[in-house]
């Protein structure tokens, strides 16, 4: 049996952290001694990890600097100090410290994975949580495989760091089965409109997930006299600044934030339509599983969009990532005729394309390769 660890800031309310107790909640454990690691204790997703997956914690609580303190010592330091068990292979699940810490492990014996989920564009983005880009670029050619979430993050990646090291693309562990199951649920604290579309997007209030622009989009609609209101299911640090807006705009009650939702599925499934506004996405946890309710979706282009929604807009509309381009798509969406309702029967053909069985298989298939 293989001992495998995966490495990860925290589990908290973001997609990684998520996709990441997915993946290992399905993978063998009779082939797989599994054990999640976090840097800080903490976050929405820990409870959800199954009794026969480890976990384990670095530092109890997070603490203000942390990431400039780690830079203090070197990847080998922090390796030594902080894995003290010893695995067959270790796996930094996100960016930045987690791959330098791995990268500090130079036993031959141990086979090292890194995972990449964001776009990784320019020499500065590649050096977050390392002391420079040199650094980062030998902490990274050191792991024996990289994994990528989409095809786009591999190309960012592979550019910026001029990588030639083996490197592959494996779509995100999403549970397909549980989700349909969970849309199913009555929604009791709140209606879905009749007289107007019903526009809904899940994701944390930051601004790379550009909501901002959402509401923005969202007076623009009204004014064209097409009637639409706007749910947004997540909690986060510009929420106050966009409601400023909405007050100022009187939108308050035609766009929304519902606040976190353990299921948000219900909602999705309800809506007339998805959105994603972002600026940048790895591989949209949130598309996938709007797709695998069959709601429709319209999104940014944002690394992996074209691969779930096709290169062509067959199972949903990707527009150039702006604001007036993402206005057109919308509103392409709502007033031609049967759009809507074609790409509902689209969306969730394209679903299936993402069962969990399939994606875990992937992954397992590539640690037996390493």
């Amino acid at each position: 049996m293989k001992k495998i660890m995966f490495l990860i800031p925290t589990l908290g309310n973001g997609g990684a952290e998520k996709v990441l107790v997915n993946l290992v909640n399905n993978m063998d454990t009779t082939k797989y001694e599994i054990t999640v690691m976090c840097i800080f204790d903490t976050g929405v997703h820990k409870e959800s990890l199954h009794e026969n997956i480890g976990y384990k914690f670095i530092f109890r609580k997070q603490f203000r600097g942390s990431t400039q303190i780690f830079k203090l010592f070197r990847p080998e330091t922090l390796y030594r100090h902080f894995v003290k068990d010893r695995y067959d292979i270790v796996i930094s699940y996100l960016e930045g410290v987690p791959a330098r810490i791995l990268g500090g492990c130079h036993d031959p014996n141990v086979r090292k994975v890194s995972w990449i989920h964001c776009r990784i564009d320019s020499k500065a983005v590649a050096e977050l949580g390392f002391r420079n880009y040199a650094e980062a670029e030998r902490c990274y050619s050191s792991f024996d495989n990289t994994v990528c979430v989409s095809r786009m993050t591999k190309d960012y990646f592979t550019e910026t760091l001029s990588f030639r090291k083996p490197i592959e693309v494996l779509y995100n562990t999403i549970e397909s089965e549980q989700i349909r199951q969970l849309s199913q649920e009555a929604i009791e604290d709140m209606e879905f409109s009749d007289d107007c579309f019903n526009l809904c997007s899940v994701g944390k209030i930051t601004e790379v997930k550009g909501f901002d622009r959402l509401a923005r989009i969202h007076k623009r609609l009204c004014e064209d006299g097409i009637k639409n209101k706007v749910y947004i299911f997540g909690v986060g640090d510009e929420q106050k600044k966009i409601e400023d807006y909405l007050r100022k705009n009187h939108l308050e009650k035609t766009f929304r934030f519902m606040g976190y939702r353990v299921n948000p599925y219900k909602y999705v499934r309800k809506a007339d339509l998805y959105v994603c506004s972002s600026h940048s996405e790895g591989f949209s946890t949130s598309v996938t599983e709007a797709l695998i309710v069959g709601t429709p979706v319209v999104t940014t282009m944002c690394s992996g969009m074209q691969e779930q929604l096709g290169y062509h807009n067959e199972y949903g509309i990707v527009t150039q990532n702006d604001e007036d381009s993402l206005y057109e798509g919308i509103k392409k969406i709502l007033t031609e005729k049967d759009l809507l309702k074609n790409y509902r029967i689209k969306s969730a053909q394209r679903g299936k394309n993402f069962e969990k069985a399939i994606t875990v298989r992937a992954v397992e298939d590539m640690l037996e390769r390493i």
